[in-house]
């Protein structure tokens, strides 16, 4: 691990940090060695660093090849800790930008929960869990809806 993260908001900060820089060492380094992840893209299920890392390659390589630049804002963040644990509830959105002008051409929410815990003083994600509602009559997933 070549990052430390002494704070919580410190492993939020280098999630939208590396995706931007489509950074799969740095992205990673916030990720415990088991960490165990439901994704609601491709894989069910990783489990393990390695098995993570072959989803989050394949996930920034397809960002390099569309020539996009994508931003990520967490919302409605809500973080519960103590000494060796948190837990991590938000809306996490995720905005495609053209690398050349910037123009914005897509954006999705997903509903993400997060479990970290203290690895030689570090937050590190141990579980992260991601979804989005399901239209029940399409059986298609709803990518912006945000209830309140």
């Amino acid at each position: 691990m070549t990052e430390v993260f002494f704070k919580v908001q410190d492993v939020l900060e280098n999630y939208k940090t590396a995706v931007y820089e489509k950074d799969v060492e740095k992205f990673l380094s916030m990720y415990a060695s088991e960490t165990h992840i439901y994704d609601c893209w491709g894989n069910w299920e990783s489990t393990g660093i390695s098995s993570w890392k072959e989803s989050v390659q394949g996930w920034f390589n397809g960002l390099r090849e569309d020539g996009v630049l994508l931003k990520v804002d967490f919302n409605d963040l809500v973080v519960e800790e103590n000494s060796y644990l948190a837990f991590v509830h938000c809306a996490v959105t995720f905005a495609a930008h053209k690398e050349e002008s910037g123009e914005k051409l897509r954006q999705m929410t997903n509903r993400v929960t997060y479990g970290l815990k203290k690895v030689n003083e570090s937050w590190v994600i141990a579980h992260e869990h991601s979804s989005f509602p399901i239209n029940m009559e399409t059986g298609k997933g709803i990518f912006n809806l945000k209830l309140k």
